[in-house]
């Protein structure tokens, strides 16, 4: 597994070795020795599916601490461009924004450290996410910051002209009013 360090101390990308054939591929999705050797040791507790049709963005959303989660993310079918914010008061890239597109095709992944707010929107008819979470899920704990928020700086992909969220993301608020204790 090719383990990709970005300029956010602990976001990293990770591309599985693919070995395909007439019957079609395997690889190995996860291995939590190959993180250690990379210097990530998470313990996984918990396991999210969602499946979403175009146009829908989730998020972004992020927990609390002590509830506050580690992620690793990949996309079982379609393709979404996923986004992370750093709410990291003690680091240089504090309030900026990294996106990257995961699919089923190119099977990259996104560890997303405690920290970040996560979110994503399927940039095809739908997309299937799975992604393991190192602390459970705590409704009161959550907390989250408006998608569109123009402050962001996110490059949306040419054809999306609408978003569909939850009532709940409508209601997150921008970033410069959003609390967080990281």
């Amino acid at each position: 597994m090719k383990v990709t360090r970005t300029e956010f101390n602990g976001l990293v990308l990770l591309e599985p070795r693919v070995s395909g054939d007439n019957r079609g591929y395997f690889m190995e999705s996860f291995n939590k020795k190959v993180l250690a050797q990379a210097g990530f040791d998470f313990n996984f507790v918990q396991d999210n599916q969602s499946h979403s049709g175009r146009g829908v963005a989730r998020g972004l959303h992020f927990q609390h601490p002590p509830y506050a989660q580690t992620k690793l993310v990949r996309v079982l079918s379609g393709s979404i461009l996923d986004v992370v914010v750093d709410l990291r008061k003690n680091e240089p890239t504090f309030k900026k924004q990294f996106s990257v597109v995961l699919s089923a095709e190119n099977k990259k992944q996104i560890l997303v450290p405690k920290g970040f707010a996560h979110g994503f929107i399927v940039l095809g008819d739908s997309a299937e996410i799975l992604y393991k979470c190192d602390e459970y899920y705590a409704p009161e704990a959550e907390g989250g910051i408006l998608f569109t928020d123009p402050a962001l700086g996110i490059s949306w992909p040419a054809g999306i002209s609408e978003f569909i969220l939850s009532e709940k993301d409508k209601k997150h608020p921008h970033l410069h009013e959003a609390k967080f204790e990281f």
